[in-house]
């Protein structure tokens, strides 16, 4: 029997992906601390580093380059990825509150979120203005700006408002790109004008009077109007105006300048300064909660007060994960001061930068390549991260984390020689905790469910139904409770679906890893809200379940879902089987395929965060209004891909039927970064057996090469549909599909007539010519 490993004793969460979190994480990745779990939430799955968007948006640099992926950081560190805005702090509860996911407890947190530009302390600038922060959403009105600009002669006229470093670099690495984006179309860069607005007396005040001069000579010989002493106050659609009264033109409006605190941190019980940041001591905690630490634009250091500048964030991740550290092992904090001089290189968009620093200033070509040099080095840290090797890799099992007495014999139990049989169940008290504020819908039929004191629960059967049964179970494949529990809940109602039925009831077994009461609890309360979510918005009741201990986290239904049926007891036309595939048919596939390897990839580091984030969107889209779509369109057989792959699942189709299939290899749609990762040679551990159902594929040696080929075989989680459609239907059924919100669902052959070969299955690569 084995012995479990160091329970969880205590949370840091981390809000926000910034400079200092993304040193925080690094640091705990190369010496993790035994007890603690750390976790990551933040709206964004890769960060931009902010020294580098200049770069980015001048050319010099592709979007990967420029931006730290939060997702594989955060699995590199051990610590758990959450996707999600925060929206709160319930300061008595200890728990982060969130936008679209239940609570996050905390013992310790800190908050990295940057700065928000105040754009509506200026009339109609929310509406007409870009802020440079959120930069995601930059990002999209800059690629915008730029397809316009490319597709679209004629004058475009781009104002910056803020002459701070941030204002004056971004403008000339946007005049820069799209000057060259004209020249390269054979069209004249004068078809771009470009004003500066500042309401200060000087650009660049923070800057000495030589590194000023410099980017003032700089500006006026690239012809960009500034316009100092400008205090804007009111912005239009295709213009700005000064207090002074005079509007200015303007077809793109670029807000750098008034940024403040987010809006929800002012109810919080945090201390604020007059801006919205949060007001920290020396050893970065909240004045007014010991328990929350603030680092980067977010805080405000009252001892040592600094302007707003990523190197003071960079600079924080260690003092900020050190006391991180001593907070949850009760150990005394040490200040931090920072430095009261710091290098500036700042970039004029065409591969030239200028350093500052207090008196110094140095220009050149050689000072962009040295800030290149320092920028990439950066980046390395966090994105090429090397094995773990040595005490990085050996957690101890001995804690360092301050225990109470309760806590500490809880501890104890979670990591002695457990029991079991019904020793191995989840407490009692725990798991009423956990499920007593779950609200599952309520079905006539349930006539006794989930908060009924009962050893079973108790289901009518309507009359002219009969009933459909089914179960799945795996173990947790991501770190996120939550959306794990979506993603179960919606692969075990896939059978329900295919067969064409509706679904009832479930009822639940999982299993939970020991330690603390309080950690267990809350683990089962995210994961069974993810999955009530999908069963109530399925009409699902959750009449019961099963908890007991595990060395992973595990969850797992056993739906009954409802059909049509005379009286008789016989199944009426509208069931599909796998068995109803007919010759001229076409086959559809309402999702696309790939979660067998991204996931491989994702456990090793090798697959880039957006890729795991597209393809837990699709795990968490429903099958059910697609199961009715198919049916409304003649559908005669439907199965849900899983674990046999798609190849596994069509012969399954092909032999109760007796016909023959095609696949067209170049229509299969495939979650963005499959491709990749099967190229790379990552497949999932259940690959091999799939791959032995090879033997079903006509002329199966000449497509091995295939670069898709793999993918035949890729054992699918919460996949899509795989039906057969009338080919006069096909059209309009995907038009349909695609209208549900289907957006990559697609024919991808069709059903043949039996042939005369043992192998029912024929391939094709309709981008080959034939």
């Amino acid at each position: 029997m084995q012995q479990p490993q160091q329970p969880v004793l205590r949370d840091i969460v981390l809000v926000g992906g910034g400079h200092t979190h993304v040193g925080v994480l690094k640091r705990f990745a190369m010496r993790p601390e035994p007890g603690v779990r750390l976790t990551l939430i933040c709206r964004d799955t890769h960060t931009p580093y902010s020294g580098m968007l200049p770069g980015y948006v001048a050319g010099h640099y592709r979007y990967d380059e420029v931006h730290i992926d939060l997702r594989r950081l955060a699995e590199y560190a051990g610590a758990r990825f959450f996707g999600d805005e925060v929206v709160g702090i319930d300061h008595d509860a200890r728990q982060v509150l969130c936008r679209t996911r239940p609570p996050v407890p905390y013992d310790q947190m800190s908050i990295n979120i940057g700065s928000t530009p105040r754009v509506d302390s200026v009339n109609g600038a929310g509406d007409h203005a870009v802020p440079v922060k959120p930069i995601h959403r930059f990002n999209d009105r800059w690629q915008t700006l730029l397809e316009r600009v490319k597709h679209h002669a004629g004058r475009t006229r781009v104002a910056v408002v803020g002459g701070g470093a941030g204002g004056v670099e971004l403008l000339l690495a946007m005049q820069y790109r799209l000057s060259r984006e004209l020249v390269a179309l054979e069209r004249d860069p004068g078809e771009l004008t470009f004003a500066l607005f500042t309401r200060g007396e000087r650009i660049l005040p923070t800057h000495n009077a030589r590194v000023r001069a410099h980017f003032l000579s700089t500006l006026a010989r690239r012809r960009v109007e500034v316009h100092t002493a400008t205090d804007i106050v009111d912005v239009a659609g295709g213009r700005l105006q000064g207090a002074d009264g005079t509007w200015h033109a303007a077809d793109e409006i670029v807000w750098v300048t008034d940024a403040g605190g987010a809006a929800w941190l002012r109810d919080t019980r945090l201390a604020l300064d007059d801006d919205g940041f949060i007001r920290v001591g020396d050893t970065l905690q909240s004045l007014s909660d010991p328990r929350v630490f603030a680092a980067g634009d977010i805080a405000s250091q009252v001892n040592h007060p600094r302007e707003k500048a990523g190197v003071f964030a960079v600079r924080q991740g260690r003092p900020l994960a050190d006391n991180l550290r001593a907070a949850v092992t009760g150990r005394p904090l040490k200040p931090y001061r920072p430095q009261a001089k710091w290098l500036a290189l700042i970039s004029t968009g065409d591969r030239h930068a200028v350093a500052s620093r207090g008196g110094l200033c140095l220009a050149g070509d050689w000072v962009w390549r040295w800030k290149d040099w320092i920028d990439q080095r950066f980046m390395a840290k966090f994105n090429d991260l090397p094995p773990m090797e040595g005490d990085a890799l050996k957690a101890t099992r001995t804690s360092r984390v301050a225990l109470d007495e309760e806590e500490n014999a809880q501890a104890i139990s979670a990591i002695a020689m457990r029991c079991g049989g019904c020793g191995a169940k989840v407490g009692a008290s725990v798991l009423s905790r956990a499920l007593s504020t779950l609200r599952p819908v309520d079905r006539d039929e349930v006539l006794v469910g989930l908060h009924a004191p009962d050893d079973a629960a108790v289901v009518r059967v309507p009359p002219g139904k009969a009933m459909v049964h089914t179960v799945d179970f795996f173990r947790a494949f991501i770190d996120d409770p939550y959306v794990f529990g979506k993603v179960a809940a919606n692969h075990a109602l896939g059978d329900i679906f295919a067969m064409g039925a509706e679904a009832q009831t479930a009822t639940a077994v999982a299993t939970v890893p020991q330690g603390l009461e309080a950690k267990v609890e809350d683990t089962v309360f995210q994961m069974m809200s993810g999955a009530l979510e999908v069963l109530n918005a399925a009409d699902c009741a959750l009449v019961g379940g099963h908890t007991g201990e595990g060395m992973e986290l595990a969850l797992g239904f056993a739906v009954n879902g409802l059909i049509d049926a005379d009286g008789d007891g016989a199944l009426s036309d509208s069931v599909l089987t796998k068995g109803g595939l007919r010759p001229g048919q076409v086959l559809i596939l309402t999702k696309p395929i790939g979660t067998g390897t991204l996931f491989a990839a994702h456990a090793r580091l090798g697959a880039r965060g957006r890729w795991i984030d597209a393809a837990l969107e699709s795990m968490c889209q429903s099958s059910r209004r697609a199961a009715a779509c198919l049916r409304e369109h003649d559908a005669t057989a439907c199965t849900d891909l899983t674990g046999f792959g798609l190849l596994g699942h069509l012969v399954e189709m092909t032999r109760p039927s007796e016909v023959d299939a095609e696949l067209d290899l170049a229509a299969l749609p495939l979650l963005e970064g499959a491709e990749e990762t099967i190229a790379a040679g990552i497949l999932s551990s259940l690959q091999p057996a799939n791959v032995r159902l090879r033997r079903a594929i006509r002329d199966q040696a000449a497509w091995v090469e295939h670069p898709r080929y793999p993918l035949l075989f890729d054992p699918q989680t919460a996949g899509g549909l795989l039906a057969s459609v009338p080919a006069e239907h096909a059209a309009a059924c995907l038009e349909a599909l695609h209208a549900l919100g289907y957006a990559r669902a697609a024919v991808i052959g069709r059903v043949l007539e039996p042939g005369e070969a043992l192998e029912p299955i024929h391939l094709r690569d309709g981008n080959l010519r034939e």
